[in-house]
C-alpha cells in the first residue's frame, strides 16, 4: 500500500491531486505510515465496540428525551456519551496497549526500523535489543519499565475518565 509507484497510498494522493511521497524512505513518513496502518488495524475492534455499546442502550431513553424537548446535541451528550463510557474506557484503554504493544506492524511496515533505524518504538527497541544483540537482561528491565509506563497511564487515565464511576450515580 506504500509503494512509492504502484501503492494503493500514492494512487489515492494523486487522484486527489497532491505529491506522492516517498513512504518508506523518509523516517518520517515510514513512522506515519506505520501509525496509518495501526489506525487501519484498530478501527474495527473500535467500531464494533461502539456499535455494540451504542446497541445496548434503551431507545426509550431518547424517546422520554424528545418528549421533554431535547435537541440532538442534549440527548448525545446526556445519554449517548454517559452510557457509551463503561464501553469506551476500557476499549480506548485495551486500544492504547495494544498500540503501544505493536511490535509487527513496525516490524513490517518500515521492515525492521528502517530507514536508518528511526522508526523504531520502544517495543521494537527491546525485540532488537533481545534477539538481535542477545541483551535478554538489558531487554527484560525495559520491559519492566514499558509495563511502568502503561500502568501509569492506565491509572492517570481511569482517574481522569472516572472510568470506574457508576453511569448514573
Amino acid at each position: 500500500m506504500f509503494q512509492y509507484e504502484y501503492g494503493a497510498v500514492n494512487l489515492w494522493l494523486g487522484k486527489l491531486g497532491l505529491p506522492q511521497v516517498q513512504w518508506l524512505s523518509d523516517p518520517t513518513a515510514a513512522f506515519s505510515a506505520a501509525i496509518l496502518t495501526n489506525i487501519w488495524l484498530g478501527f474495527p475492534f473500535m467500531m464494533v465496540i461502539a456499535l455494540g455499546g451504542l446497541q445496548s442502550i434503551p431507545q426509550e431513553l431518547y424517546e422520554v428525551a424528545s418528549i421533554d424537548g431535547a435537541g440532538a446535541w442534549s440527548r448525545f451528550r446526556h445519554i449517548t456519551l454517559p452510557l457509551l463510557k463503561p464501553v469506551l474506557v476500557p476499549a480506548t484503554i485495551l486500544g492504547t496497549i495494544w498500540t503501544f504493544n505493536n511490535l509487527n506492524v513496525i516490524w513490517l511496515v518500515t521492515n525492521g526500523g528502517k530507514p536508518a533505524n528511526q522508526s523504531h518504538i520502544l517495543v521494537t527497541y527491546v525485540y532488537n535489543e533481545a534477539f538481535t544483540l542477545y541483551r535478554y537482561g538489558y531487554a527484560a528491565a525495559f520491559s519492566l519499565v514499558i509495563f511502568l509506563i502503561l500502568l501509569g497511564f492506565v491509572i492517570f487515565y481511569m482517574r481522569l475518565s472516572r472510568g470506574t464511576e457508576s453511569v448514573y450515580g
